[in-house]
């Protein structure tokens, strides 16, 4: 039975809710008909609502008035500095949003959010470099990928659901944000990656808890549309099958959605284990389990430690009963082992960071949906679309006790296979040296609200690139600059 079958019901739930709430509106509405006229000579007034008493909850509309409302406006300057001879890139975007959700009615909440941006100023983002042939990567990612040239409209609903919560559990339906290992924010852009399903938490359980649900449509992070689960798979760059040919997976997959469960169990305070299991029905599981440890050492100081396995199957025809067009062949398979180590106190943080994905297959996820849940991720980078890697990572944290500022460093080794092993390397990259300076600033005062970052990423090839530029554009021997303002109300 596949998860359309399950789940196709929901689709007609979809249409309810949104008729549901357009009869709201509607009722909300026809007590004041006639202020929706509007003289030629009169202030428009069509968002003004009735006057009631602040804590009215005999109306309806009370649990909208006495709702909160939050502001996000944000400014990204990024740049790219290639090798010498291929091209360079820069882009300043800038926006802001605004996010509603009402009081609680009798557990019931109803939350709406958008955001919109423009393209102040940038390169050519729709011009290919002409030594390698190879588009933007990076600053393409903070407008619309799927159209470079536009530059001004540029906005999305982000959320539109209605939450059920009852003490520490509840349950969300519509267009939300979620975070968990595979399926994340991944908010290194302008805007995150957003989801639209049914998720669930349930925590009334002291020592675990449990949280998952069903998911049928993705906005991913770099673009303003929302796309069925499998038209998702393929809005990024797709790299290459395991014969060396361009991936021809995009548009051309079946799936009816993706079925996410995660169990949180934390025996004491010293030990943490997480279960996850994720199923994109007729192309892929990937199923992780993970620990994490303390152990206090003195009064502020503690040691830290991890573990974390990854596995991932075929499943059914891996998306096309064309070979040529499946996501992931039939029958293959992919293992990943992680490990890390630490030590923290109010100051510092500081970790020893490994990972290992076994040569069985590639390790495979669509990029669309998030990042990397590795122990060695480093910001603007992954290890998607690999196999047979090695990954050694260390990171360093300081922040200051009296003054709201911190400071991170991170390095790390990435062994991948050769470029041309296409069995192993879906995207052609090198393997590599990455330096990460992240440095962030909390405004205070009257600009409290106000953060900025500084992240500044540096890789350098440490495989052979074959003096092949389409393997070192934007992949190593580079810079990138990236200058991020935020403010929050």
């Amino acid at each position: 039975m596949s998860l359309q079958s399950i789940f196709f019901p929901l689709m007609r739930i979809k249409s309810v809710f949104i008729l549901t709430w357009t009869f709201f509106a509607v009722s909300l509405l026809s007590k004041s008909v006639s202020a929706q006229h509007q003289e030629l000579n009169e202030k428009p007034s069509i968002w003004k609502g009735f006057s009631l008493p602040a804590q009215d909850s005999s109306f309806l509309q009370s649990y909208f008035q006495r709702g909160r409302a939050n502001g996000h406006f944000r400014y990204y300057f990024m740049s790219t500095d290639n090798e010498h001879g291929l091209t360079d890139y820069y882009a300043l975007a800038a926006g802001g949003g605004l996010r509603f959700e009402t009081a609680p009615f009798y557990g019931f909440q109803f939350a709406v959010s958008g955001f919109y941006y423009f393209n102040i100023a940038s390169s050519d983002l729709t011009k290919a470099d002409s030594a390698s042939g190879q588009a933007n990567r990076y600053e393409i990612g903070l407008f619309d990928i799927q159209n470079p040239s536009n530059r001004k409209n540029l906005d999305r609903l982000e959320e539109l659901y209605v939450k059920y919560q009852r003490s520490k559990s509840s349950l969300i339906f519509g267009r939300q944000l979620l975070n968990t290992p595979f399926i994340n924010l991944q908010d290194g852009r302008m805007r995150p990656t957003g989801v639209e399903g049914i998720w669930f938490d349930i925590g009334e359980w002291k020592k675990f808890s449990l949280e998952g649900g069903f998911l049928y449509a993705m906005s991913p992070r770099g673009t303003v549309r929302w796309y069925g689960v499998e038209e998702s798979i393929g809005v990024y760059p797709s790299g290459v099958d395991e014969a060396g040919a361009k991936s021809a997976y995009p548009g051309q997959l079946e799936s009816g959605g993706i079925g996410v469960l995660g169990l949180h169990i934390k025996p004491n305070r010293y030990l943490k284990l997480q279960i996850w299991d994720y199923l994109i029905d007729n192309i892929l599981n990937t199923a992780m389990i993970q620990v994490d440890a303390i152990k206090p050492v003195g009064k502020e100081s503690k040691w830290t430690a991890g573990w974390q396995m990854i596995r991932q199957d075929a499943v059914a025809e891996g998306g096309n009963e064309d070979l040529r067009k499946t996501y992931i062949r039939p029958g293959a398979r992919a293992m990943s082992f992680g490990a890390r180590t630490g030590w923290q106190n109010k100051n510092w943080d500081l970790s020893l960071n490994y990972n290992r994905i076994t040569d069985d297959g590639r390790y495979l996820f669509p990029r669309e949906w998030g990042r990397d849940p590795f122990f060695t991720f480093l910001p603007r980078e992954r290890n998607e679309g690999f196999g047979d890697v090695h990954a050694l990572t260390a990171k360093v944290q300081y922040s200051f006790r009296t003054f709201p500022l911190s400071i991170s460093l991170a390095g790390g080794y990435f062994d991948l296979p050769d470029v041309k092993n296409t069995r192993l390397n879906k995207y052609g990259m090198p393997s590599y040296t990455q330096a990460n300076l992240d440095i962030r600033y909390r405004f205070q005062g009257f600009f409290k609200g106000m953060d900025a970052q500084l992240l500044v990423v540096a890789k350098s090839a440490a495989g052979e690139t074959y003096d092949q530029p389409k393997f070192i554009i934007n992949k190593v021997n580079m810079v990138l600059y990236n200058l991020v303002l935020n403010y929050r109300f």
